[in-house]
């Protein structure tokens, strides 16, 4: 009843964006409410209304006959579930009665193309796709409307993307960040109808066990997370970032690294002129491909040179004029990495994709034909000049960039302005063709500027104008205002969790576990983390060597240190374990051991069993 009662109160949010307040006579607001197009995220691109409505209740049944279409009704059977409407059974077959639910898939309906799909409301409610991820995508539509009250307008849609790839990317390639909260980001990218995750991402690696410096994630943990987005349909395309930005996979490997002409070595930097840096960077490639099942790789390819450039490596124009002949150039060795790497990722049956950055226009050997090029950076290179020369080009625009502790996306002037994928950086194009889409990105730059929670905050509105402005009318509403009130009125996805609760209350507590006891009052912060504090000081992850201004380096000691409410080293997950907690650092993203010597260290779990902690309140 309680959630029945919370989809009360978000029908303010539909009532508002429909401008229903203003109506004086109740006679006039019945039929404002038969007229107005239902309220969802992106914004429905049609909407005929019909008489009468359609009712939800405890008789609805989700029809479904075929395979694709069973698998789109268990989904939503789960999700309205988990939503709060109760147990909806799937029925294979019969004839739908008033309040059924019917999926269906067609693939005769080709004016849905692969992802839109049709929705129908009245004393029944039909959604119908020519594909079984159209078909799904009608469910997010629904459970959006449902999100809003068990009523639902009779009408009539077609709702079918302009662009292809809308997306997501995040970077959780030095900093880690929790199952979780990439969980939560899946389920909320379905129900706003995006469908492309790039994660730049570490996977420890069995082959090359000197890699696996924390903030790699298991092969199983990342199964599980393929999982979901395949039931969701997320693609979830991995990247490891080459040549450049390398140092979290060759930083033990100094035989790999890029030497410039005073005999330095290059931790960051791959050196692309030695067969063995490919073999290495393509086993790299075969021990992913056991986690992902996406048909695209992403290699990176940015900000090779950066801070140097191609004259301090004079191997480079060998290499290049060895291979290429006497008119190559330095560039043309980085350009012959990527295509090489192309070529292999092909033989796999997956298409490359890049950055823009490198593509300054100094090569004088071309990209490899039907590389996807995401375009972030405003260089001598053009979009225009990209399409034009048959390349699939996604919009990654540095403005749709979310810093962590830096720069932030700013929605609402984009909003305002309707941008749409057509906006590159130093260059709008007067047309869509080429353009595959767009994504918001999330970096982790100043690791420690921000926890997950915050970052969470700061994405929301991002990812709801990136969904609004990739699937339909970049500017549905009059104003940003209204825009964000569809988003309080759709809520979050079904499965969503809150991970900003703290399981227990404010309050002075002796914390035991094996070895080790302490006094501390435990205080929750805005950010639904807590802090630890004893007579000495707040609980800190301190010491060891600072990753992106992070201590990532496990058996790095935990200490009282002046408490500081914004230093973010000094928050704690207290994370529900068998028989107590774990105290997890809101930054590191790793547990609370004992050491021998009865120090307080930080492990990732599967180097060293996590202390469990008990709690009792004073």
């Amino acid at each position: 009843m309680a959630e029945r009662r919370k989809r009360r109160y978000r029908l303010i949010g539909f009532v508002a964006v429909c401008a229903l307040l203003a109506a004086p006579v109740p006679a006039v607001a019945v039929q404002q409410e038969r007229t107005a197009t239902p309220v969802t995220v992106p914004a429905l691109s049609n909407w005929t209304p019909e008489s009468g409505s359609y009712d939800f209740g405890g008789g609805t049944r989700l029809l479904a006959g075929s395979a694709s279409e069973r698998r789109v009704a268990d989904t939503l059977a789960d999700d309205l579930k988990a939503a709060g409407h109760g147990t909806v059974p799937v029925v294979r077959g019969g004839a739908a009665r008033p309040g059924d639910i019917v999926i269906e898939v067609r693939p005769t309906q080709g004016s849905l193309g692969a992802e839109g799909y049709e929705l129908r409301a009245g004393k029944r409610l039909s959604i119908t796709g020519a594909t079984e991820t159209g078909a799904f995508y009608g469910t997010r539509t629904l459970l959006q409307l449902l999100a809003q009250g068990d009523h639902i307008p009779a009408g009539r849609t077609v709702d079918v993307p302009r662009y292809q790839e809308r997306g997501v990317g995040v970077c959780a390639c030095y900093i880690h960040i929790s199952l979780p909260w990439l969980e939560n980001l899946v389920r909320e990218m379905a129900y706003h109808k995006l469908d492309q995750l790039l994660l730049e991402i570490k996977v420890k690696s069995d082959a090359h066990p000197e890699a696996n410096t924390w903030g790699y994630y298991t092969k199983d943990e990342l199964r599980r997370l393929v999982a979901l987005g395949d039931r969701y349909h997320v693609e979830i395309i991995p990247e490891i970032n080459s040549p450049g930005h390398m140092d979290p996979w060759i930083e033990n490997r100094p035989d790999l690294q890029l030497t410039d002409s005073d005999g330095t070595k290059q931790p960051a930097r791959l050196d692309v002129t030695q067969q063995a840096a490919f073999d290495y960077y393509t086993s790299l490639m075969d021990e992913y491909a056991q986690v992902f099942t996406a048909p695209s790789w992403h290699m990176g390819a940015d900000e090779y040179m950066l801070g140097s450039d191609y004259s301090k490596y004079p191997q480079m124009l060998r290499y290049a004029q060895e291979k290429y002949g006497a008119n190559a150039t330095p560039q043309d060795a980085y350009i012959d990495f990527i295509n090489r790497v192309q070529a292999y990722a092909a033989s796999k049956g997956k298409k490359l994709r890049i950055w823009n950055d490198g593509l300054t226009g100094a090569n004088t050997v071309p990209v490899a034909a039907g590389t996807t090029v995401e375009h972030w950076l405003n260089v001598q290179t053009k979009p225009s000049q990209l399409i034009a020369q048959g390349y699939p080009l996604m919009n990654a625009a540095y403005s749709l960039y979310l810093v962590r502790g830096g720069f932030h996306s700013d929605t609402e002037s984009l909003y305002d302005q309707s941008w749409d994928p057509r906006s590159f950086e130093g260059e709008k194009l007067a047309s869509s063709a080429g353009i595959t889409g767009a994504k918001i990105s999330l970096w982790p730059d100043n690791g420690r500027g921000e926890t997950e929670n915050e970052v969470t905050t700061d994405t929301e509105p991002a990812l709801r104008h990136l969904a609004q402005a990739t699937w339909g009318d970049p500017h549905p509403d009059a104003t940003y205002a209204q825009f964000t009130a569809r988003g309080t009125a759709v809520g979050h996805a079904p499965g969503w969790r809150d991970l900003t609760r703290v399981p227990v209350p404010d309050g002075t507590y002796t914390l035991r576990t094996a070895g080790a006891s302490l006094d501390a009052t435990v205080q929750r912060t805005p950010d639904g983390y807590a802090t630890v504090r004893t007579a000495e000081g707040c609980l800190e992850t301190k010491g060891g060597k600072l990753t992106l201004n992070v201590p990532l380096q496990p058996g790095v000691s935990a200490t009282p240190q002046p408490c500081d409410a914004a230093n973010t080293m000094q928050r704690w997950e207290l994370a529900p374990a068998p028989g107590g907690y774990r105290l997890v650092n809101a930054i590191t993203r790793m547990a609370l051991s004992i050491a021998d010597d009865g120090r307080l260290v930080q492990y990732p779990p599967d180097q060293h069993s996590p202390a469990t902690w008990h709690l009792t309140a004073h």
